[in-house]
Order: structure tokens, then sequence, then C-alpha cells
């Protein structure tokens, strides 16, 4: 083209040669060279699945969670809210398996940073290898030289790629990085674990597709003004989604708790009234927490309805079938429910401690300390059985508990703990004559 049409001048233009685009973005071949794992073609039968290893992470909750500890090439992501102990749970994993060849990337933190932290959690810092980067690129080609047996990104949202032309954190950077490391694990067999920001609503920033692209979901849950961590299990490949792990924030560290129901059980003096000790079942773990109800007048004419580590519809309609079923006039009165602990709860199996629970503030009659519930409330009033009633029953007799209040249809096969004395009810008025009797 002669003239500019921009300005009209004529014989303006000069000739510039293109920047070449960098060997990372353009030959995504040669950066997986070095790791090709040679995999081919094999049918169904033949695949031999017997010697799946998994490497132990030397910290039992977590190894329990994964469901036997890491699986050699998985993906896994670990979301949090900030400050809830993702990167001191993430570095204390190489400080205490010091066997474990770890290349630890960080993207938010200096090297320096790390040290510090390390020196606080305490631990063997002999195979952690510090790596601060933010380019992908380069982080899998010093992975690709160090062949650590464990990879630990913090965080996703700070990584980014050469072939997005977007910044760091966006959709399309966050989904290219997943995708190169899933590739790397894959191939390599090396374990990645993947650090994720959540949003302001609890899901984990970046698209959807990242959860799919991933082996594995943990998710840290609990108040940061709180001692008390959960660590859920949302998704998992090769394990149970029904797991939780307990820890305890320190001072050097997150603490496992192996027996949560100890924290979680009463902390105050007897005889107050609107607590009831609920039984669930996390995974395959039973859990024994506090349920605490607060009812009282409406002060405002309209009356309140509030719950706390539990579905707010769910305790409306255990509070219709007391008004219904039982004739308890709670529709002009204030209700206010507490999980105790900052517990979120969705086993069915609460439904009868909470009601009675809101029973036991409304009549302001406190309800024994050695005395727990187990069983789900229909619409027509009835108590339904739970799965594994003996679990249950047996981690409450271990703690010290005289009475358990069960369905009366309670399978033929439970098996009553000794020194445990199990009442059985079969509707919401025998309840409340078992519980209200004297």
């Amino acid at each position: 083209m002669g003239r500019c049409p921009a300005c009209g001048e004529w014989n303006t233009f000069k000739e510039a040669p293109s920047q070449p685009k960098s060997a990372s973005a353009s030959d995504s071949s040669a950066l997986f060279s070095s790791i090709s794992s040679g995999v081919t073609p094999m049918p169904l039968s033949e695949i031999d699945c017997s010697g799946e290893q998994r490497i132990r992470l030397n910290m039992s909750e977590v190894d329990r969670l994964l469901g036997g500890g890491l699986v050699k090439g998985s993906l896994v992501l670990l979301g949090g809210e900030p400050g809830i102990g993702k990167s001191t749970l993430s570095l204390q994993i190489p400080l205490m398996q010091s066997s474990l060849r770890t290349l630890y990337v960080t993207g938010e933190e200096s090297s320096s940073q790390v040290k510090m932290r390390s020196e606080r959690l305490g631990g063997e810092a002999s195979g952690c290898i510090i790596y601060p980067q933010t380019h992908i690129e380069e982080v899998i080609q010093a992975a690709a030289a160090e062949r650590p047996d464990l990879m630990i990104v913090d965080s996703v949202q700070t990584m980014f790629t050469d072939r997005v032309d977007s910044t760091p954190g966006s959709v399309s950077q966050i989904k290219e990085v997943a995708s190169m490391l899933l590739r790397y694990a894959k191939q390599s067999s090396v374990p990645v674990i993947l650090i994720g920001h959540i949003t302001k609503d609890g899901y984990i920033a970046g698209p959807k597709i990242l959860e799919h692209i991933v082996d594995v979901v943990l998710q840290f849950e609990g108040d940061s003004s709180s001692s008390y961590r959960i660590l859920r299990s949302i998704k998992n490949r090769f394990g149970s989604t029904s797991e939780i792990a307990v820890f305890e924030m320190t001072g050097s560290g997150l603490r496992e708790v192996t027996n949560p129901s100890e924290m979680l059980i009463p902390m105050h003096e007897q005889g107050l009234s609107g607590t009831a000790i609920a039984s669930t079942l996390d995974g395959s773990r039973p859990l024994l927490f506090e349920v605490q109800a607060l009812v009282s007048s409406a002060a405002y004419g309209t009356a309140q309805r509030s719950a706390t580590g539990f579905d707010a519809r769910r305790l409306n309609m255990l509070l219709a079938v007391l008004e219904k079923r039982a004739g308890f006039k709670l529709s002009a009165k204030d209700v206010f429910l507490n999980m105790a602990g900052g517990l979120k709860v969705n086993d069915p199996a609460c439904d009868l401690a909470v009601v009675s629970a809101v029973l036991s503030s409304n009549f302001d009659y406190p309800l024994g300390s050695d005395v727990c519930f187990a069983g789900e409330v229909g619409l027509s009033g009835e108590i339904r059985p739970v799965g594994q009633s003996s679990r249950r029953a047996a981690e409450a007799a271990r703690l010290g508990f005289k009475k358990m209040f069960l369905s009366t249809y309670t399978s033929s096969d439970f098996i009553v703990p000794k020194g445990l004395e199990v009442v059985k009810v079969s509707d919401i008025p025998a309840l409340v004559r078992s519980l209200f009797k004297a």
C-alpha cells in the first residue's frame, strides 16, 4: 500500500519484522517432550490397577480424607477463604514428610517469607525446594529438571502463560494454566496440589471447568476468627466425598484433631435450656455436637427465623411440623438456631436434636447433658430411622452419654452398647412425653 489511509501521505509505510512468538507458546510439544510418559492404547481388560501407588503425607487426617494418600499423577485443588490456613497446610506437608522431594512454587510470597513461615511451623525442610515464579512455562521446565515427588502451586490465580493474551487470574488464564499442569501431572506421574482462592459467595474463583479438570477438590471451612478448621472433600476420584478432617490452628501451625466430638461437646454449665446433642455421621466418622436454640416472643410483631450452620428452609419445615402435628404455637415467636463449633450440617439425623432444642428453649426446661439424639422428622410428625445407628450409639457410649433417642423403626440389627439406654420414639408427641414427663 503506497498511500496511508489515515493521513493521506504517500510512501510513509516502512516494513518491520514481526516479533517471533516464544518457543513455549508456539510449540507446546517441546515443553513436555522431556516428560513424555510413553503411554500407548491398550484394551481395558489388560489394564492392571492392583499396584496403584499412593504417597503418604505423614498427616493421618489428610491421608484419610484423600482415600489413603496422594495418588501419583493426580491434580488436587485446595480452596478456602483468605487467612483460613491453605498456605500453612500446603507448607506443612513437605515439612512433615521430609523424605518427599517437594517443589513448592510460590507466586504470592517471596522465598524469605516462606522461610520465615517454615521456621514458625517447624519440621524438616531438607526435602522442600522453594521456587518463586509465576510464569507457568518456566515452572514446568523447572519441575522437569528437578524431578520432584510432589509439586505445590500457590496459587493458581497468580500463574500465567504466554499462550493467552490476558491478565493473570482471568478465566482463560486459569483454564490454560490448569490444563498445562494437568498434562504435566499425568505425563510425569507427579501429583500436583493447587491452591485456589474463593469468591465472596464461597465458590472457588475462576471458571467452573477448573473443578472438572482436577481429580480432587478440598475446601477449608470455618470462621477465621475461630481456631478450628474443617477440611472437606467436595470431589474425589480416588476416594469418598463424604469425609472431613478437623484441624486446630495454633501458633506452630495446624494441629490434627483426631476426635472432633470432644471439642464440640458442651462448654458451659449444666442446667441450661435450649441445648441438645446431635449424633451425625460425616463420611465414616460419627460426630457428636451441640445444637443451640433460642425461642422468645417476637418483639417487633413479625417472627424472625435464623439458622447458623443449618438449612433455614428445613428449620421452617420443622417448626411447621411442631405447630401442625403437636399443637405448639410458635408462629408468634422468634426462633434462632446455631450449630456449635461453626459446623455446617446437612445430615437429616439432626432433625430430632433441633426439635428437642427448640422445645427445651420454649418450655425453658433443660435437657440432661448425658442425652443425645439421632432421627429424621417427617412432615406427618413421625420420627424416621437413620443409617448406621450402631456406630452413632457406640460413639455416644464411648463419650460417656447415658441415654440416646432413636426412631422406633430403627433396624432390628441395631446393637445397644453397654451403659447406654436407648429410648425409641415414633413421633413428635411421643418425644414430648419422653422428654418432659416430669
